[in-house]
């Protein structure tokens, strides 16, 4: 990463939602490193969820942070899958004003490579900015958490980092 000296940090307001038919609080391993790195970022932890694996279900609470001017992204974890309940990417495609960021998936795949091996060909995991929030769809493992926030949204969601990041296109998110 490279870090402009001469620029303050920015933090955002993050939302973490997981995605799943299973976890609870006290086993929510992936949500709790989401939280772990954005808050040791600096950025602020805005909300927090579980929810079930249903496209309606996620996508009314996409809906509902992204129309919330406090939540500044959403990293989802879990649901990114090739199974029948995985549907995250469904439930994103259903969002209003929804703009995939294609370099997200074709990165974290890449990433995922050096440590899954071909096995990241079933995940799925994807980026939109709908409305002017950033949502990052992730898988549901440990390692894929890590493997995305580090390799990938501790440098873009980092206001210093050049030679570009999301943070500083966020005031014009919504140009037309």
């Amino acid at each position: 990463m490279a870090i402009d000296p001469e620029k303050a940090f920015t933090p955002i307001n993050i939302a973490v939602l997981t995605v799943s038919d299973t976890r609870t609080p006290e086993t929510d391993t992936s949500g709790d490193i989401l939280v772990k790195r954005l808050e040791n970022a600096g950025h602020v932890l805005a909300a927090r969820l579980i929810v079930k694996d249903e496209a309606a279900l996620l996508a009314d609470q996409f809906d509902q942070w992204i129309d919330d001017t406090q939540i500044d992204a959403i990293i989802s974890t879990g649901g990114t899958g090739l199974t029948g309940r995985d549907v995250t990417p469904e439930a994103l495609s259903r969002l209003s004003g929804g703009r995939e960021i294609p370099g997200f998936g074709e990165l974290f795949r890449w990433l995922s490579f050096k440590t899954i091996g071909t096995s990241t060909v079933q995940s799925r995991a994807m980026a939109v900015v709908a409305r002017g929030t950033y949502v990052f769809a992730l898988p549901g493992s440990n390692g894929a958490v890590k493997d995305g926030w580090d390799g990938i949204l501790a440098e873009q969601l980092d206001s210093r980092n050049r030679p570009c990041n999301f943070v500083e296109l966020m005031p014009r998110l919504m140009e037309q």
